[in-house]
């Protein structure tokens, strides 16, 4: 089930978060442009912190949007790394980090500690609101995992450690989203030549 995979998955995010060289780095530029390392684990960060409050808020009306169709209308998809939305997204993370490394960890722990009853109490079809528009909990929770399992590999680039490796139930579901949105943005067979046929694969098939 989705709640739990994200579950698990912010749980990674978390004990990737707590790592020393997470705190020996946090002042020193990141593996992303233009993004410190402590702007990047807040942003990381903030992909569990704020769905307490997503959980909390009134249920949005209307008919939802569907997983693909989130990302049709995200302003930072293909933008430039100085464009408004990304410079935007950079002081966020550092904001949600202001306090420092201790104080992150801490508030992750005890936001993935309230999850792990909110999550499996709310109802099946929730609808949640993001960006002004209604979606379904569970695609917004694959979102999230998308967003953990791209950023743990920033965040353990950016330290010199490892990166985590997921389960099954988080890996799956984050490549078929991005598989599905690469084919989307450059075609099928960009993405068929980048898979099996190295001696005509595409320079790129970024899926974001």
């Amino acid at each position: 089930m989705v709640r739990e995979a994200y579950l698990r998955a912010a749980g990674i995010a978390a004990a990737l978060v707590r790592e020393p060289a997470v705190a020996g780095a946090w002042e020193r530029q990141s593996a992303l442009a233009e993004f410190r390392v402590s702007g990047l684990v807040g942003h990381l960060g903030a992909q569990v912190l704020r769905l307490p409050g997503v959980l909390a808020a009134d249920e949005p009306s209307g008919e939802p949007i569907t997983l693909l169709d989130y990302y049709s209308g995200m302003p930072w998809v293909g933008a430039d790394v100085n464009a408004e939305i990304n410079v935007k997204l950079r002081q966020l993370g550092e904001d949600v980090a202001a306090e420092g490394h201790a104080a992150l960890v801490s508030r992750l722990d005890t936001a993935i500690g309230e999850l792990r009853t909110t999550l499996p109490a709310a109802g099946r079809d929730r609808l949640v609101e993001h960006a002004g528009r209604a979606i379904r909990l569970d695609d917004y929770l694959v979102t999230r995992m998308m967003e953990i399992a791209v950023h743990n590999d920033d965040i353990a680039v950016s330290v010199g450690l490892d990166t985590p490796e997921l389960p099954s139930e988080v890996f799956e579901p984050v490549l078929s989203l991005l598989s599905t949105l690469a084919a989307r943005r450059h075609g099928q067979t960009a993405l068929l030549r980048a898979l099996s046929r190295v001696e005509r694969a595409p320079s790129t098939v970024n899926a974001i």
